[in-house]
């Protein structure tokens, strides 16, 4: 599938429901963190596909990165599904893990 087609599915199925599963629930309500369901929706809307999951356990999924409005880097890592899109976890990239942009893994 092309990220294009990826990017398709994404907006569809969170069209009709966004389901956040419990380890993004537990993620996004971390005090460090708080990112709210409008940030993961802005992600999810109008962010770009930095990895593609075509094998993952949960079914094909995908981590997606934007800046919220506030300006702080958010990455969701999703997976569409028929009737919905499960938000697998939601996150604020850490610098020692990403690269400057936060949209490539820094080798170890």
């Amino acid at each position: 599938m092309t990220m294009n087609n990826l990017f398709k599915k994404i907006k569809t199925a969170g069209n009709k429901k966004i389901l956040y599963l419990p380890h993004a629930i537990r993620q996004m309500s971390r005090p460090d963190r708080m990112i709210s369901p409008e940030e993961v929706r802005n992600v999810i809307e109008q962010g770009k596909i930095i990895e593609d999951y075509p094998d993952d356990q949960r079914g094909h999924s995908c981590l997606m990165f934007r800046y919220s409005i506030a300006g702080r880097p958010v990455h969701v890592v999703c997976a569409p599904k028929e009737d919905y899109l499960a938000i697998i976890t939601a996150y604020i990239p850490s610098m020692e893990e990403w690269e400057e942009n936060y949209t490539k893994r820094k080798r170890t």
